[in-house]
């Protein structure tokens, strides 16, 4: 009999895992610098809160609109390519970030950074797959989306810090060059698979998908109930969080609530740090009673729970005011139910193209709320300005918090009206 060819080694898997979660972890930083920075982008390129908004928003459009393509690309060159080149084009984006002149250049630059990023999550899990054993991959998951978390909790004081240390375009150009050298640590050193070392793999044998068979999946996931209730759901529950704490947070607690900008980032980074326990909390419940559309619900209350103190009742005593943010952060957490329930309410054959779709509503709320919420913020302005950065007033807070709030009852309504999968694939379901 031959023998039988060794498993990866651990320490060899953690590497390439390692330079992956780098990549992702760098990509988290860049991705809500806009909040922290506000200010300073609002003075340096002379932006209203819209044109903020906008500029923010450029790199939620093309990490959206690069989810399906990354699936699809995975299955044909493997996450080794695309983690190479996602962090070329980010570093590139923080680059050119760095050395922007205009709002134009600026939203080309924030659009590649969006579109070198949007590989990264996709293929680190698939990396993580491929190399882990099969029994450790919900924990390699978790680890990768708090190194994620962790990206953004150093983009909040830490950055602060060092943008007044040394100027906010140095330390993203600083970043972009990291970018840079990690992927050429990816080239020189990631492997798709262990076979391609001659080791045992995890993963059995698979055909990549025709583009034919491509397109057919995504017009025939439409056709099931759950896949457009469950892409509007996380716009809310998940899009509002991502808004607040990408650009908004950082404007309401320092102009509305009269914070400095230290303690506000820290504040931001606390909700970060509390979405991704709340991911863990729920994706651990979520499998425990075998039930989807419970967990997701009690989140989304909370979510909305927490807003509703936002806009009601905005300048609410601190501690109350932090208790009602946190609240908030740990039921949008929830959403991580939503990919495993959008996978179980279609056909295993199109459960992958759910995932993809699933993963772009994830983000079409944030792109379609920061620039709304920035020409909410300019329409009540009245005017004042300081140091050259407009200045908002509560009732143009509590008016952008209210669009937010209206924005999470419509998905959790999405929520109830889902059908439950109680964790059972659709072709396994009674």
């Amino acid at each position: 009999m031959p023998k039988a060819l060794p498993l990866p080694p651990l320490r060899l898997a953690l590497s390439f895992w390692g330079i992956a979660a780098a990549a992702y972890l760098v990509g988290f930083f860049l991705r809500v610098t806009p909040g922290v920075l506000n200010a300073e982008l609002m003075r340096d390129f002379h932006l209203s809160a819209a044109q903020l908004g906008n500029l923010a928003s450029f790199y939620f459009y093309f990490y959206a609109a690069s989810q399906i393509p990354t699936g699809i690309a995975n299955d044909r060159f493997g996450p080794k390519m695309l983690i190479v080149f996602g962090q070329a084009v980010t570093g590139g984006g923080a680059l050119l970030f760095a050395l922007a002149g205009s709002f134009e250049s600026a939203a080309v630059a924030r659009a590649l950074i969006g579109l070198g990023h949007g590989v990264a999550w996709v293929s680190l899990l698939e990396l993580s797959a491929a190399w882990f054993a099969p029994r450790v991959f919900g924990t390699m998951s978790g680890l990768s989306l708090a190194l994620g978390t962790l990206g953004a909790v150093l983009a909040q004081a830490p950055l602060l810090l060092l943008a007044h240390a040394f100027g906010w375009r140095w330390v993203l150009a600083a970043v972009g060059v990291l970018c840079l050298v990690l992927s050429l640590l990816a080239w020189s050193f990631i492997r798709n698979r262990p076979e391609d070392l001659g080791l045992q793999g995890y993963l059995p044998p698979r055909r990549a998908p025709s583009l034919r068979e491509v397109g057919q999946g995504l017009v025939a996931v439409w056709t099931y109930r759950n896949t457009a209730l469950l892409f509007l759901a996380p716009g809310g529950v998940c899009g509002a969080f991502l808004t607040f704490t990408t650009l908004w947070g950082m404007p309401f607690l320092v102009q509305q609530r009269h914070m400095p900008a230290a303690q506000a980032s820290w504040v931001v980074a606390l909700m970060l740090v509390a979405f991704s326990a709340g991911g863990v909390l729920w994706g651990r419940v979520t499998d425990a009673l075998r039930r989807r559309k419970l967990p997701y619900a009690v989140g989304g209350g909370m979510m909305l729970a927490g807003f509703a103190v936002l806009v009601f009742w905005p300048q609410a005593p601190w501690v109350l005011l932090l208790a009602a943010l946190l609240l908030a952060s740990v039921g949008s957490g929830s959403m991580v139910v939503g990919f495993a329930w959008a996978k179980e309410s279609v056909p295993q054959r199109l459960a992958g193209t759910a995932a993809g779709v699933h993963n772009t509503g994830v983000m079409t709320g944030t792109l379609v709320q920061l620039p709304l919420l920035g020409w909410v913020l300019d329409a009540f302005w009245t005017g004042r300005l300081v140091a050259g950065v407009r200045q908002y007033d509560g009732a143009a807070f509590q008016a952008a918090n209210g669009v937010l709030l209206a924005w999470i009852a419509v998905s959790l309504l999405c929520v109830v009206l889902a059908r439950e999968t109680h964790a059972r694939p659709l072709d396994a379901a009674p």
